[in-house]
């Protein structure tokens, strides 16, 4: 809401050239409400409200901008202007910038770079994609194991400015490996002469720069910590990843995983920006296989023509059948999924899943078979020529189908994304559209069978 009240003073004050004002009333705002207000505005005016802004907080406000905004901004900019706003970025936000920009942009935009932040840049961007190393940044504070607490709180003093988080400080050895990290809280409460490696954690829990950013969100809900380090294979100090960081990552897994989950490519903008080409290119290739799965449905009723043929009224509860197999799977995958997110199940968990799916499937499944028995016996006793002489086996028959359908649902649901974990595709692929698709062809098999068992020689 402040966002669009400050739009139209932002606007009057430009065309008055008040930029002296303008400058002074945005550098009292958080930099997220600024964002909020210059995402609105014309991108012209949006770039001159960047060049008067106080440099830390122009490259802090751009952050909050969507990455469409922040392109057309850096398009309107002069390259001295842009030169300088990329380098007052802090590293890791420069680097997620520079990834999801189009690469000819990202090659004019690194030329801009100062040496010392292309070398930043390049050696960030050395890592794989969706790896910890592309989200960390070397914006932290290391001292050596050797030193004392006083000589530390001496060179936070000298040397803090602009870190990071000063929260925690890294101990090395003359290496550079990891010995350790100490709280500020532990360095004040210290005396001067303590030496610093005494007060230090040096079980501190640490990622590889190599990790999957999936980890990392992983290890903060886990050590509740503000910052996590950093290494390399041999121990050596690389970095520091921080909790806004981790934030950013958990959003955009949960936002990745509840689009395959409902059955379409990742949409990596806000909804309300994304073009209806690219809308229509992400969600058409799930749509499309999704149809020519349910095909199989029709295939597979091909081949019960004569048992329909025979008995006509099998054909009513065809609808009821498919769908309580795929409503019972796709709520077992999206529990399995979201499980699996959590680190609340792993693949060695299947066999304690088959067996809670099985209990799960059978209490959920009876109920339904009860409703359905009653409903068929009422539908009888109001039009008895609906089903005629065999409306008890018709019940018997659908109310055994649902209770078989909905535990195999239940199984499907649930295996398939410990399965797909377990061989390393993404377990949401297994989206409840998937698996409903999935049972709606086992379900007409299911009810079938058990039609032609109970009904015997009636169907010919």
């Amino acid at each position: 809401m402040l966002g669009l009240l400050l739009k139209p003073e932002i606007e009057q004050l430009i065309r008055e050239g008040n930029f002296a004002a303008l400058r002074e009333a945005l550098s009292e705002l958080p930099p997220a409400d600024v964002a909020d207000a210059l995402a609105d505005l014309p991108v012209e005016q949006s770039a001159v409200v960047f060049r008067i802004l106080p440099r830390a907080l122009a490259a802090e406000v751009f952050d909050f901008l969507p990455t469409d905004v922040q392109e057309s901004i850096l398009k309107a900019m002069a390259d001295k202007d842009v030169s300088e706003l990329l380098d007052a970025m802090a590293p890791d936000d420069r680097t997620r910038l520079l990834e999801e920009l189009p690469a000819s942009v990202t090659r004019r935009l690194m030329d801009l770079l100062s040496p010392e932040e292309l070398a930043v840049a390049k050696s960030l961007l050395g890592y794989p994609p969706d790896s910890v190393g592309r989200r960390m940044t070397p914006d932290y504070l290391a001292v050596p194991d050797d030193w004392s607490v006083g000589q530390v709180i001496q060179f936070i003093r000298r040397f803090g400015k602009n870190k990071e988080t000063l929260n925690v400080i890294y101990v090395i050895d003359a290496n550079g490996v990891l010995r350790g990290d100490v709280t500020i809280s532990d360095l004040l409460l210290a005396a001067d002469d303590t030496p610093v490696i005494e007060i230090a954690d040096e079980s501190v829990p640490r990622l590889l720069a190599t990790d999957d950013q999936e980890k990392a969100v992983e290890m903060f809900g886990r050590y509740r910590r503000d910052a996590l380090p950093v290494v390399s294979s041999d121990g050596v100090l690389l970095g520091i990843i921080t909790v806004d960081d981790v934030l950013d990552v958990a959003q955009e897994e949960a936002t990745e995983d509840i689009h395959k989950i409902g059955g379409t490519l990742a949409i990596d903008e806000p909804y309300m920006r994304v073009d209806i080409k690219t809308m229509v290119f992400k969600r058409a290739p799930w749509l499309v296989i999704l149809f020519l799965s349910e095909m199989l449905t029709s295939t597979a009723l091909s081949f019960y023509e004569h048992q329909i043929a025979s008995v006509a009224a099998l054909a009513f509860f065809i609808p009821l059948i498919i769908s309580s197999g795929g409503n019972s799977g796709s709520q077992a995958a999206t529990l399995i999924n979201r499980a699996l997110a959590l680190g609340e199940v792993t693949v060695r968990d299947v066999w304690r899943v088959f067996r809670r799916e099985v209990a799960a499937g059978a209490f959920l499944g009876v109920p339904l078979a009860v409703i359905v028995f009653v409903r068929i016996m009422i539908w009888h006793w109001i039009s008895p020529e609906k089903l005629g002489p065999i409306w008890f086996s018709l019940a018997v028959i659908v109310a055994c189908s649902v209770i078989a359908v909905v535990l195999w649902g239940n199984l499907m649901g649930s295996l398939l994304p410990l399965l797909f974990k377990a061989i390393g595709v993404d377990p949401a692929v297994t989206s409840a559209p998937f698996v409903a698709t999935l049972v709606d062809v086992t379900g007409i098999i299911i009810y079938f069978t058990i039609a032609t068992w109970v009904l015997g020689g009636m169907i010919h």
